[in-house]
């Protein structure tokens, strides 16, 4: 995930994100290989961010930007549907709302992708002195985002995903080939798995969910994928 910031002193490049739930899993299963979550920090860049972070002071040097865009947009438009949503944002914009912060509908949110203001991607305003580890955090809240895991004696590894995302779309996260020969998943809840020896053990002892390809994962589970190509 990229992560555009301005205005703060924080390290440049690809972070190792301190996730303490693997962890713990890496310390349970002593896996052959731990594959954690990276974050990329880039300063000043917004355009290929998928977030952005900035003091709360310096909301308004982001904003400005965005106002800039939305009022030459404006003026060359007639009346219409498109002309009412550049009046919405510059309105909220004015009062210092980044557009992440703004209920659209459908419709709306298809011109503003088209137009793809940077307010738009979800904005952390941030005080001075957070550790970086937080501001990921609070940027993958903000984003809408959650980690799963596989786990085992070969690798414990953490999976970013989208929150409501299927096990199915979980299972194409992994691998193609999980998500083209899917048959069932396997589910089980972080606290249950670290009680358990393994994840049969989890199965034997019926924590663990046989579940379809439309459940939707939550937050910190351990799944495996059952499938057949």
């Amino acid at each position: 995930m990229k992560i555009g910031f301005t205005g703060l002193d924080l390290p440049e490049g690809k972070i190792k994100y301190q996730d303490e739930k693997l962890i713990a899993l890496s310390e349970k299963d002593k896996p052959k290989k731990v594959a954690p979550f990276y974050a990329e920090l880039i300063r000043d860049e917004f355009v290929q961010s998928e977030a952005i972070v900035i003091p709360a002071t310096k909301i308004l040097d982001l904003l400005i930007i965005d106002m800039e865009k939305l009022e030459s947009r404006l003026s060359r438009l007639e009346d219409g549907d498109e002309k009412t949503l550049m009046q919405k944002c510059l309105a909220n914009l004015e009062k210092e709302i980044p557009l992440c912060d703004i209920e659209f509908n459908d419709e709306e949110k298809k011109m503003l992708k088209r137009l793809d203001p940077h307010s738009f991607k979800p904005v952390v305003k941030i005080e001075d002195g957070l550790d970086v580890n937080t501001i990921i955090t609070l940027t993958l809240e903000k984003a809408d985002y959650m980690f799963f895991y596989t786990s085992g004696p070969r690798e414990s590894h953490a999976w970013l995903i989208k929150k409501g995302s299927e096990m199915i779309t979980c299972a194409a996260r992994i691998h193609t080939d999980f998500a083209r020969g899917f048959i069932k998943g396997d589910a089980a809840g972080f606290e249950d798995y670290m009680k358990c020896h393994n994840f049969n053990d989890c199965k034997a002892k019926g924590v663990a969910k046989l579940v379809n390809r439309d459940y939707i994962v939550q937050p910190g589970e351990i799944i495996e994928i059952r499938f057949n190509v």
